[in-house]
């Protein structure tokens, strides 16, 4: 149960309660995803990712899947993980034909790559297919784990006219991602910000997951810091509580312009709605 009511002013209280109204969550196309799916809100915004072991189509097809129960789906098309411009006219294809309405592009991590090296190259392709999509592309507020800080900024730069919005990566340092979204906004970065939260899960997943996306110096503050990662674990694992009221002020300062949380749930839905109930509950 959230407790901290009292330590943050109406205006960030207010702000982390719109938020947590307006959910993205992100699900992984495994074994457990449907049974995990039926936890979820009525409706609900469900973004897909792209997985290099389980394919592109895997995507699609839970994409397709999820659409047909009514929520709203966003796709990951991973530029890396696409095998060709054919493969990916396709995959748009399906996509329109389904009335899916939005996509979310990112680099990926399928090693070699196909025809599409990174995001920028697959935006590209995707405008001179053509499409109807709203486009969500990625950020880094710490960096990325083998791409050079000023390579990624560059790429926000590149991408940006092809996209909507933007999706944090995860990120447990709320000092971290307000110096980065002040960065962006004084370096004309203007697109609205969905900000990346991990869901509730065991420290031991959360640690695991985090390094293969690329989160680096939050996992190694956790890793050598045990007392800290002791006071994360709650009954039930990591919940993302303190990130949250860290970031309140943030989240409530209009120049931010942050539109959604984006929620890693690692298919657990079911213990994430629960949290995300509790914390609404005692923001009330």
């Amino acid at each position: 149960m959230f407790k901290r009511k009292a330590a943050v002013a109406e205006e960030g209280r207010a702000a982390i309660r719109a938020l947590l109204e307006d959910f993205t969550y992100e699900l992984i196309p495994l074994s457990n995803v449907l049974p995990q799916a039926a936890f979820l809100p009525e409706g609900a915004r469900v973004s897909v990712t792209a997985s290099p072991a389980m394919g592109t189509q895997a995507t699609v097809d839970l994409s397709l899947e999820l659409q047909q129960r009514g929520f709203d789906v966003i796709p990951h098309i991973s530029a890396r993980q696409t095998r060709d411009r054919a493969e990916l006219a396709g995959v748009l294809s399906q996509l329109g034909d389904a009335g899916i309405a939005g996509a979310f592009v990112v680099g990926g991590d399928a090693d070699p790559p196909g025809e599409f090296f990174d995001a920028s190259e697959v935006l590209q392709a995707m405008e001179e297919i053509g499409h109807n999509l709203t486009i969500g592309i990625t950020a880094y507020p710490e960096g990325h784990h083998f791409i050079p800080r000023e390579d990624i900024q560059q790429a926000l730069l590149d991408k940006e006219r092809h996209a909507a919005y933007m999706t944090t990566q995860m990120c447990f340092t709320p000092a971290t991602i307000a110096d980065w979204i002040s960065d962006q906004r004084r370096r004309g970065i203007g697109l609205p910000i969905s900000i990346g939260i991990p869901g509730v899960a065991e420290l031991h997943k959360l640690i695991g997951i985090s390094a293969r996306i690329g989160v680096g110096t939050s996992v190694r503050f956790l890793t050598k810091n045990k007392s800290l990662a002791g006071r994360l674990v709650r009954p039930g694992g990591y919940s993302p509580d303190d990130l949250i009221i860290g970031l309140a002020d943030v989240l409530a300062d209009p120049i931010a312009d942050i539109t959604s949380f984006h929620c890693y749930t690692f298919n657990r839905v079911e213990k994430t709605e629960q949290w995300r109930h509790d914390m609404l509950e005692s923001l009330a």
